[in-house]
This record gives structure tokens, C-alpha cells and sequence, in this order.
């Protein structure tokens, strides 16, 4: 029998398969070492194949389609109602196999080798600095022990730091001052790798269109704009603006019935990092709107007189996700409003 659909469950070494013919009949369900997955699918005719979208998804996805197999990636949160009874491999195969042949499902597009390795670079930065902002929360507590505070900021702590180095503090023992000092140490060696870090995000920048062209928009810089180009591969899957925001779970979820709308908080679904860079995107547009009311869109100020500035931060993001799906299917730059003064 031929086979016409294949689900695959990816894991470390132990891959899960469950293939079908044109009639829904089971011809292959068995587990394959991570060496064999690549065979079968060499010997296996071109059919339609079904994985989980993970770390290593859009690796496999690649190799398998050059085989002449046309794969497709599905949230695990859409596969998961397929799954009839039990948490084993088999049975999640099964339900993959099940879930690729719906005419309604949602596919996540295969990302590029290119497209990895820039993000890659967004993932470490990301991490980097969540390391930075520990040690400086750990310098901060325990110089609080002896009765010193430190004001917000890297340089205030990297300053202060030094003048204790240096033996201005005489109420620190000495113990704590060559703690502090090491910490201080790890906080410049950070920023070395982050300083390097953003370089070759902002060379990656400069040879991406797509990425110069996001950056037009308000509110997104170098960062936000080479993460989005290295994350939506196919923004023409999305039919419209307002479904890309609600992919990055910047709209509000709905608990509607008997005719009734009720309309909650947004749903934080999708990709968080890209969600949290839009919003503090918009968050320094709202200051800047303040220092400074005549460079920014006219819009913003009528939205910060109606509602809170964390609500208005949410809006702008939703909108600036929508605009970024205008420039990346239609291939512009943003168009700021007449009469604005940047």
C-alpha cells in the first residue's frame, strides 16, 4: 500500500511514526532510532508529513523535504485535541498524523538556516542580559545588608562598585567588598559579549531588507526589527493584520455566548519574545510622547488622554504588529502621517 500521510513525534533519540494510506489505513506505526528517520523517509514515496513546531522542528522539516515530502509544522496546542486517550508516543504520532490532513489546521512555516542562526543571536543577547540584570539585583541586595542603597541603573551599580573596590566604603567588611568586586567583574565581562553581540546583530541588520524596512516604523529599532525578520518566515499565511497581533497574543480573548461579547485581557499567546519586544518598543514611544508631543503620531496623544499608558502601550504594540505585517507582505516602508515633525 502507498503511503499518502505520515506523522512523525520528534524527540532526542527515540522518534515515534504513524503513516496512512489514501483509505485511512494504518501501513506503518512503529519507533525508529534517530539514525533510521532520515532513511525511511528516503525510501518512502513523496507524501504529506506532519510534525510538532519545535526547537528541532525546522531542522527536520528541512531535511526531510529534500526528499521530495511536503512537511508541515502545527502548534502542539492544535495537535493535542487529536490525541484520543493516554500520553505515549504512539498515540501522539497518531493524533500528528490526524491533525496535518485538516482542511482548517494552522501550519507554522520551516524557518531558514539564516534565519536560525539570527535568532540564535536574539536568544543569547536575551539571555545575557537577564544574567546582567541578576548580578546587579545581587550587588543591590547585598550592599542593602550594610546600609548602602544603589540607584537604579547598570552604571550607578558599576560605579558604585568600584568606589567600594577602591576602599570609600569602610562600613563593608572586606570579605563583602571582594565579593562585590567579583560580581562587578562578571557585570563587565557580560557587557563585552553583549557589546559584540549587538554588533553582529546590527551587520546581520544591514544585509536584510526586510529589516531595514521594519525599522521605519515608530517604536521598533535594530533589535525588534531583526527579530521580527528572522521570525515570520511567511507572513502571507496570515490573511490580515489584526491575525498576525493575535498570533503574538496582543489581542483580547473572548468569552462570548448566548449573543453576549465579553472581551477579557489579551490572551499572551505566540511568540513571548516577540510580544515583549513590541511592547517596550511602544513603552519608549509613550515617554518620548511626553518629553516631546510634536515627534510623535498625533494618534498616540489622543489614545494616552483616554486610557492608561499601560493599556495605550498594549494598543500601540497591536498596531505596530499590524503595520509590520503590511510592510513585510506588501514590501514598503512606513509612511508617517502628513503634517508630522520628526
Amino acid at each position: 500500500m502507498k503511503i499518502t500521510t505520515v506523522g512523525l513525534d520528534l524527540a532526542k533519540n527515540i522518534f515515534q511514526i504513524h503513516a496512512i494510506d489514501c483509505d485511512g489505513t494504518v501501513v506503518v506505526k512503529r519507533a525508529l532510532r534517530r539514525a533510521q528517520v532520515l532513511t525511511f523517509f528516503k525510501q518512502t514515496p513523496p507524501c504529506l508529513g506532519g510534525m510538532e513546531a519545535c526547537g528541532t522542528s525546522h531542522f527536520w522539516a528541512r531535511e526531510v523535504a529534500k526528499f521530495g515530502h511536503e512537511v508541515r509544522l502545527m502548534p502542539p496546542s492544535y495537535v493535542k485535541p487529536y490525541v484520543k486517550r493516554g500520553k505515549t508516543d504512539a498515540n501522539d504520532a497518531e493524533a500528528i498524523c490526524e491533525a496535518v490532513t485538516r482542511p482548517t489546521m494552522r501550519f507554522v512555516t520551516a524557518k531558514s538556516e539564516q534565519q536560525q542562526a539570527a535568532l540564535a543571536l536574539h536568544r543569547t543577547r536575551d539571555l545575557l542580559v537577564k544574567q546582567r540584570t541578576q548580578l546587579v539585583n545581587m550587588i543591590r541586595s547585598l550592599l542593602a545588608e550594610f546600609g548602602i542603597e544603589m540607584a537604579r541603573g547598570l552604571h550607578h551599580a558599576l560605579e558604585l562598585a568600584g568606589r567600594i573596590a577602591g576602599g570609600t566604603a569602610p562600613n563593608v567588611p572586606e570579605l563583602a567588598v571582594r565579593i562585590i568586586t567579583g560580581l562587578a567583574g562578571q557585570i563587565r565581562d557580560l557587557q563585552i559579549r553583549l557589546t559584540a553581540l549587538e554588533k553582529e546583530l546590527l551587520a546581520w541588520h544591514r544585509t536584510n531588507v526586510l529589516s531595514q524596512q521594519l525599522s521605519t516604523i515608530p517604536g521598533i529599532g535594530i533589535i525588534s526589527a531583526s527579530a521580527l525578520a528572522a521570525s515570520v518566515t511567511d507572513p502571507s499565511r496570515f490573511r490580515s493584520g489584526r491575525q498576525f497581533a493575535a498570533s503574538l497574543g496582543l489581542t483580547p480573548l473572548q468569552n462570548s455566548s448566548g449573543g453576549k461579547e465579553r472581551m477579557g485581557r489579551i490572551s499572551r499567546m505566540g511568540d513571548r519574545y516577540l510580544r515583549r519586544l513590541l511592547v517596550v518598543g511602544m513603552t519608549s514611544l509613550v515617554r518620548r510622547a511626553r518629553t516631546k508631543p510634536s515627534a510623535v503620531d498625533p494618534r498616540i496623544l489622543t489614545l494616552l488622554a483616554r486610557k492608561p499608558a499601560r493599556v495605550a502601550t498594549v494598543a500601540m504594540a497591536n498596531r505596530a504588529a499590524r503595520v509590520a505585517w503590511s510592510i513585510m507582505t506588501r514590501g514598503e516602508t512606513y509612511r508617517a502621517p502628513a503634517g508630522l515633525v520628526a
